[in-house]
């Protein structure tokens, strides 16, 4: 038997396919244990994992202000390109700097035989190998390994902040260990990522898709008692929860409001002192339960949203706002599953419209479907369960966690 352990962010699309892995490795007798610095996690982690915390000494003084920075996603307004370069300088590279010694003391301490990082948690791989232990990377955000090939200058900006970052922790390589050597668990299928040639160590197992603890109620009773011809659940995620959320909103009101349609939103119901009555606005939905119930989503194309509306064969519109999220809805447009909207620039009948669209063309479910199978083919939990212990067992392979 085998002792892993996963190294993820405070971020729960990061977080929740390692929680599915997990358990599986803990169900064939292996041993895992989580490393982060989100007390939050301990609560959701399977029976048997053990949480790690990345505690930090008096002595870490700049350590100790880690969560300012991921404060700082949901207070600034950044738009595309400029969104990753926000990310970087003002919360991956800060964020990872001052995570990596409680990470070190975690791993001198458990002493894995193979570590699980984070593609966007560099602080892992490189206590990992300072660590001289093997590891793996977690690639949630799939977008971030096709930036070498769509947008070269920015992935070769990208690359010297992640090289600057592990000279100064003492990694003295030229190349960044974003991703590891060895293995790549990259979380979609072959067909939903692209024709982009990947080596042979990035294996496509599909989206893990875990199924969360519930945090909130939701009015179910209510939901049926609303009359419609079609469902659609309008979601832009919780990273977004600024001003901007009240002029879109105001523009889905003109779209659908008081019309034959049912319209779910994820919002501050006080985000508005009323909403048309074949509206239900919930902060909380309990999304993977709700998705078999509808006829199609309008996102803002996070991953995880897109992935699990796709797992259920269901069409979207998708109106991408930062980071990764204009790749995620190119790729939707590209299979056929959906329409793209600009955030800045739409009006309540493009919206009407695009939604009108994917609902009168069967075209675009029919796509979703084939996404669809792709992922079930892909293999999921298990397949990157097999990945994991598969290397640890071909122990021959491990001495290649190099860049030289």
């Amino acid at each position: 038997m085998a002792r892993f352990v996963f190294i993820v962010p405070p971020l729960t699309g990061h977080v929740n396919p390692t929680l599915s892995i997990g358990a599986e490795l803990l169900a064939r007798g292996h041993e895992v244990a989580w490393i982060s610095m989100d007390q939050r996690l301990e609560s959701m982690i399977p029976s048997g994992g053990e949480m790690l915390f990345i505690n930090h000494t008096s002595a870490d003084l700049e350590e100790q202000e880690t969560g300012r920075y991921l404060d700082i996603i949901s207070k600034k307004i950044v738009y595309g390109v400029e969104s990753i370069k926000f990310l970087y300088e003002e919360v991956l590279i800060p964020l990872n700097r001052h995570c990596y010694k409680g990470i070190m003391r975690n791993l001198e301490r458990y002493k894995p035989d193979l570590v699980i990082t984070d593609h966007e948690f560099f602080a892992g791989a490189i206590a990992a190998i300072n660590s001289e232990i093997p590891y793996v990377t977690s690639v949630t955000a799939p977008a971030a390994i096709k930036v070498m090939d769509e947008l070269p200058k920015v992935y070769e900006w990208e690359h010297n902040q992640i090289v600057a970052l592990q000279k100064e922790l003492q990694l003295h390589i030229d190349k960044s260990i974003a991703c590891s050597p060895l293995l790549n668990l990259v979380f979609t299928s072959r067909e939903f990522f692209g024709d982009l040639i990947m080596p042979s160590h990035y294996h496509f197992v599909g989206p893990v898709i875990h199924q969360r603890t519930t945090i909130g109620t939701f009015d179910w009773q209510k939901l049926w008692q609303i009359k419609g011809e079609t469902r659609i659940l309008i979601t832009i995620g919780t990273t977004f929860d600024h001003v901007h959320k009240r002029s879109f909103f105001s523009k889905v009101i003109e779209a659908f409001g008081n019309t034959n349609t049912v319209v779910i939103i994820v919002s501050d119901p006080e985000l508005f002192e009323e909403w048309p009555e074949n509206f239900l606005v919930q902060s909380y939905v309990p999304q993977l339960e709700l998705l078999p119930h509808l006829d199609a989503v309008v996102c803002h194309g996070g991953h995880n949203t897109v992935c699990e509306t796709l797992t259920s064969g269901i069409p979207m519109v998708v109106i991408p706002i930062a980071y990764d999220q204009s790749n995620v809805a190119g790729r939707v447009v590209s299979v056929g599953a959906g329409l793209r909207l600009n955030f800045n620039r739409f009006k309540a009948k493009h919206l009407q419209a695009a939604v009108a669209e994917i609902l009168s063309n069967n075209s675009y479910k029919q796509a979703a479907e084939v996404i669809q199978q792709s992922f079930y083919e892909a293999g999921g939990t298990a397949r990157a369960a097999d990945l994991l212990v598969n290397l640890h067992l071909n122990k021959s392979n491990l001495c290649l966690n190099s860049y030289s």
